[in-house]
């Protein structure tokens, strides 16, 4: 099982961007999923979570501008990002709680980083 993740690349403050994270491989049970990032010299942080139900959960910073969704068909989460500042700048991985087919336990898989640049 991987994940990729897409759409990062360079914005201007006050403009948006899509970043996709898509799960492929062994059969598997999509349960919840999400995204962090990890700005230059800070630690990872949460950025968002939302359960197969569509439930979300946002960190306060992002609250109002960020939107995750997901396409359990398609295996795919989704972080819509708007009204983007400076310091959303940072390195956003998304992850994936899965169950393989076949298995009782569940757990995290990562997809590589994308580079989300937000210009002044």
């Amino acid at each position: 099982v991987q994940l990729q993740a897409f759409g990062g690349g360079l914005v201007q403050s006050g403009g948006s961007l899509r970043l996709s994270c898509a799960a492929s491989g062994s059969p598997f049970s999509f349960n919840f999923g999400g995204w962090y990032r990890q700005a230059p010299g800070e630690q990872r942080n949460l950025v968002g979570t939302i359960a197969r139900n569509g439930m979300t959960v946002y960190a306060d910073s992002v609250k109002g501008r960020f939107t995750i969704s997901r396409d359990n068909d398609k295996n795919t989460v989704y972080l819509q990002m708007n009204s983007l500042k400076p310091e959303d700048t940072a390195v956003y991985y998304c992850y994936g709680n899965l169950r393989l087919r076949g298995s009782f336990v569940s757990r995290d898989y990562w997809g590589q980083g994308t580079l989300v640049t937000v210009s002044s």
